[in-house]
């Protein structure tokens, strides 16, 4: 039995993948490959390291020594050197020149950019995966009409498929935020203490251009073409921010979503998908909550508050560094990330399965298609000479007449009935029920989509490779 607490984005939200990310190996793992690179810099510019010494660092890059780095820490209170101290005991050769001339941000910074960079790759591809499904269920339904909703009463009507493409509109603009993000993801480098590389300038007896040239060196080897140009002893807290930022906006797409769908599922219209022996409700069998879409608000609503975080350290550091962002950034970052993944995953899945329902659209749609549908009557029944004036005043009784029975008595909605009995129009209930097509009011909205995927969709895909969902975009 367990007894101690676990984070639910371990237990049950988070994937695997992302939650290796943010693991103690691959942060312990990645402070020794910037040990190597340190090492592997500093040799190729002259000091004095050996390649035996930077083989010994290689040979034992993936062995973390936990039991003692554990003790070392316990008894430092400084977990980098703890792991120096207990990667030196694994590499003896090596011991005397782990970490030389840096700091603790040199490990500590690097990593949170790296690992923090590679977690942003995992979430454009997850991204780009759900506009993909999307974009299939926008083909799909394009051309089925369905009652728009502004304020969440009845408009003028739309398609379903368009309806889709406002989901998929708001993930291309996080996903234009995305790769600016991951455009330009810069390391920290070797900065020192407060910035200004002194103890590296030490090492190379006054070489400004070897200092500059061993953080070029470092980038190269950790995969990055960039470093900040300047920084006091830890990389801007901005770049959390920054972060941060993007992972809620996702977020606040997702959750819009989520508040669309689970608005729709009340009105039978449109469904999230739902297993054959999934339970709605412990005390109603009957019910099919809207349970996955509810999952990516809540999580949304997690992320979009999370992203103060970030906010108020960048905003609240003193001079070249404090320390009151470790604690919080530890906590907020990953978690941040964590709670992304989950909600994409569950996207994903919701947007792969979700279930359409024509005939209640249908149904719904034409209760409300006779109010839309006046002024084409109107126009009509002018063209036979009806005075336009009269008959706009004929409409607006008929209407609040049939809106007073369908509101009060909860009856259908009788309006062309009355309309086809005044004589004033002219028009027979089968003239006046061929006005009645659907798609004669949905506008440009089927091209519409055709339009937004060829021209604003089908390049973003296509240049996405490697995408885990198979996606298909043919309109």
């Amino acid at each position: 039995m367990k007894n101690t607490y676990e984070t639910p984005f371990n237990s049950r939200y988070a994937s695997k993948e992302m939650q290796e990310l943010f693991s103690p190996d691959m942060k312990f793992k990645t402070w020794r490959r910037l040990w190597i690179a340190l090492a592997e810099a500093e040799k190729e510019l002259g000091l004095n390291i050996t390649d035996e010494q930077i083989d010994e660092l290689k040979r034992f890059k993936d062995e973390i020594n936990y039991d003692l780095a554990e003790l070392k820490e316990k008894e430092f209170r400084h977990d980098v050197m703890a792991h120096i101290h207990a990667y030196g005991e694994l590499c003896p050769g090596a011991k005397g020149i782990i970490h030389l001339g840096a700091t603790s941000c040199y490990v500590g910074d690097n990593t949170d950019i790296i690992i923090m960079n590679e977690a942003l790759k995992l979430v454009r591809k997850k991204l780009a995966a759900v506009i993909g499904k999307l974009t299939e269920f926008a083909v799909i339904y394009k051309d089925l009409p369905t009652l728009g909703f502004t304020h969440f009463q009845p408009a003028q009507l739309v398609t379903v498929g368009k309806r889709a493409c406002l989901w998929i509109q708001d993930l291309l603009l996080d996903l234009e935020e995305l790769d600016f993000v991951i455009g330009s993801m810069k390391l920290l480098g070797n900065k020192g203490t407060t910035g200004t590389q002194a103890s590296f300038l030490s090492l190379f007896d006054g070489d400004n251009e070897k200092v500059k040239k061993s953080e070029e060196i470092i980038a190269q080897k950790l995969g990055f073409d960039k470093v900040f140009a300047v920084s006091g002893q830890t990389y801007t807290r901005k770049l959390d921010s920054r972060i941060l930022n993007v992972l809620s906006s996702i977020a606040q797409s997702a959750y819009k979503f989520g508040n669309d769908i689970r608005l729709l599922q009340n009105l039978k219209e449109v469904e999230e998908p739902f297993e054959k022996n999934q339970i709605g409700s412990s005390a109603m069998a009957y019910k099919r909550n809207p349970m996955r879409t509810e999952r990516i608000c809540a999580l949304s609503r997690y992320v979009i508050v999370d992203a103060l975080n970030p906010a108020i350290t960048a905003s609240t550091q003193w001079f070249e560094r404090t320390l009151d962002d470790s604690a919080n950034k530890r906590i907020s970052i990953p978690e941040g990330f964590l709670a992304v993944d989950a909600i994409l995953n569950l996207y994903i899945n919701v947007s792969n399965g979700l279930v359409v329902y024509p005939k209640v659209i249908e149904k719904h749609l034409m209760e409300e298609l006779p109010f839309m549908a006046t002024e084409n009557i109107l126009m009509e029944a002018v063209k036979r000479g009806g005075d336009r004036q009269e008959l706009h005043e004929r409409i607006r009784i008929h209407s609040m007449e049939a809106a007073k029975k369908v509101k009060e008595e909860g009856r259908k909605n009788d309006l062309i009935e009355r309309i086809a009995q005044d004589k004033a129009f002219g028009l027979s209930l089968d003239e006046l029920m061929s006005v009645l097509e659907p798609k004669n009011y949905i506008g440009r909205a089927p091209q519409q989509v055709e339009e937004f995927i060829n021209g604003s969709v089908k390049p973003v895909l296509e240049a996405s490779t490697g995408l885990d969902v198979e996606v298909s975009i043919n309109v």
